[in-house]
C-alpha cells in the first residue's frame, strides 16, 4: 500500500539511501513480518511437503522480507520520478501497512501528479508480470524458488491492482485527483473528489464481504473481517486527512503578510520593557522591534516572554533580555502572500517574523499565531 504524504515524525531503523533517498523501517514492520510468517508458513508446508515445519516457516519469513523489498521498489518508483521533477523527497518509510514516500511538495501540474502516482502501481504490476513469466517459463520445476516466485508475483499483482483503486490515500486516488484537477483547473476540487472516493472505498471494503457472506447464506465470521476493517480504517482516515488538507489549502490565498502584520514600535536595547510597552500602546502597535543606534533592526521582542514577565518587574527589565536576535531567514518581504509566504515560514519556523519593504524599511511584525488563526476551525 502506498501513500505520498507530508512530513511526519518517525522512529525506526535506517536501512540505506538508494538514489539519495533515506529509507527507514518502522518497528511495526517486525510485527507484520511475524504475522506474514505465521500466515504463510502453513501454506509453504503444503506447497513444499519435503520441508519440516521450521524450514517452511523460514521460507515464509524470506517471503515476508522479499515482499517488503517489492514495497520498497514500489515507493522508489514514486520517489525517483518525483526527484526527477525537482520535488524534494524527505524519506521512504516501510511500516505495517506497506510504505510511504514523504514527498514534501506537490507536483506542479496534474500530468506530473498522475505520473508520479502511477509509477508505483506500474512497477508493482511489472514485477507481477515478470514473476508470472518466470514462474511459467524459467522457474517451473517446483522447490523453494518457485514457491517464493509464485507468492511474490501474486502479491505484487494484488498490491498493484489495489493501489489503482480510485480513492485517496491510494495511488489510484492521486491519479483520480490529477484527472479532476486537469478537468476543473482546480487541485482542491480534485482532492475533494478523490478523498470522497476513498471514503466510499473504505465503506465498500467492509460492506461487500459482509453482503457476499450473508447472500450466500453463510454465517458471518468476524475474524474474516479483521483485515478489511483495518484497511478500511486506514483508507477512511487518510481520505479524511486529505479533506482537511484541502480545506487548509483553500484558505492559503487569504494569508497576506501586510494584512496580518502587527504595527511595530522600534526601541533600543536598553529601553525598559514598561517604557517600550507604553510607546507601543501610544502608537497602537502590537509588536516591539529592537534596533541599534543607527535604527537597524536587530531583534524582535518575544510576545510570550513579555506576557511571562510580571508587571512589577517590567520597569526593571530591558527589552534586549526578552528579544530574539534576527536571523536573515526571519526577515521577510512585506508583500509576500499565499503559498510563497507559507513556504518562507516553513523553511524558518519561528513565532515572529520581521516584515520589511524592498528598501529595508520596517513594515511590521508577522506573528505565527495570527497566521494560524486563518486556519483555525479547519
Amino acid at each position: 500500500m502506498s501513500e505520498q504524504s507530508p512530513r511526519q515524525e518517525f522512529s525506526g531503523l535506517r536501512m540505506g539511501k538508494p538514489f539519495g533517498i533515506p529509507v527507514y523501517v518502522s518497528w511495526t514492520w517486525f510485527i507484520v513480518a511475524a504475522f506474514i510468517t505465521m500466515l504463510v508458513g502453513p501454506r509453504m508446508q503444503i506447497m513444499l511437503p519435503e520441508l519440516n515445519s521450521t524450514a517452511a516457516y523460514a521460507v515464509a519469513f524470506v517471503f515476508a522480507v522479499l515482499l517488503y523489498v517489492s514495497v520498497l521498489l514500489h515507493e522508489l518508483a514514486h520517489s525517483v520520478l518525483a526527484k526527477a521533477y525537482g520535488l524534494p523527497v524527505r524519506r521512504i518509510t516501510l511500516y505495517f501497512l506497506g510504505g510511504v514516500s514523504e514527498i514534501e511538495k506537490e507536483p506542479p501540474t496534474p500530468g506530473k501528479e498522475f505520473l508520479v502516482a502511477a509509477a508505483g502501481p506500474a512497477l508493482s504490476l511489472g514485477l507481477g508480470g515478470l514473476g508470472l513469466a518466470a514462474d511459467i517459463y524459467v522457474i517451473n520445476d517446483g522447490g523453494i524458488p518457485e514457491a517464493l516466485v509464485w507468492q511474490l508475483w501474486v502479491a505484487n499483482l494484488i498490491v498493484g491492482v489495489f493501489n489503482l483503486l480510485p480513492g485517496l490515500p491510494l495511488d489510484g486516488g492521486r491519479m483520480l485527483r490529477a484527472g479532476v484537477w486537469k478537468l476543473t483547473k482546480n487541485p482542491g476540487s480534485g482532492t475533494i473528489v478523490a478523498a470522497w472516493g476513498g471514503r466510499v472505498l473504505a465503506v465498500l471494503l467492509v460492506v461487500v464481504p459482509v453482503a457476499t457472506t450473508l447472500s450466500d447464506g453463510r454465517e458471518l465470521d468476524l475474524t474474516d473481517l479483521l483485515w478489511p476493517i483495518v484497511l478500511a480504517m486506514f483508507i477512511w482516515l487518510g481520505a479524511s486527512q486529505s479533506l482537511r488538507v484541502a480545506k487548509i489549502r483553500a484558505r492559503i490565498p487569504q494569508v497576506n503578510a501586510r494584512t496580518l502584520a502587527r504595527r511595530a514600535v522600534p526601541v533600543v536595547a536598553e529601553t525598559p520593557l514598561a517604557e517600550a510597552l507604553r510607546q507601543a500602546g501610544e502608537r497602537r502597535a502590537g509588536a516591539i522591534v529592537v534596533v541599534d543606534h543607527d535604527g537597524k533592526p536587530v531583534a524582535i521582542v518575544s510576545e510570550a516572554a513579555v506576557q511571562a514577565t510580571p508587571e512589577h518587574r517590567r520597569p526593571w527589565v530591558n527589552v534586549a533580555s526578552l528579544a530574539k536576535s534576527l536571523e536573515p531567514d526571519m526577515v521577510l518581504a512585506a508583500d509576500l502572500e499565499g503559498e510563497p509566504l507559507i513556504d518562507a515560514m516553513r523553511e524558518a519556523p519561528g513565532s515572529e517574523y520581521l516584515l520589511v519593504e524592498h528598501g529595508g524599511e520596517i513594515y511590521g511584525v508577522l506573528a505565527t499565531a495570527d497566521v494560524n488563526r486563518v486556519f483555525s476551525g479547519v
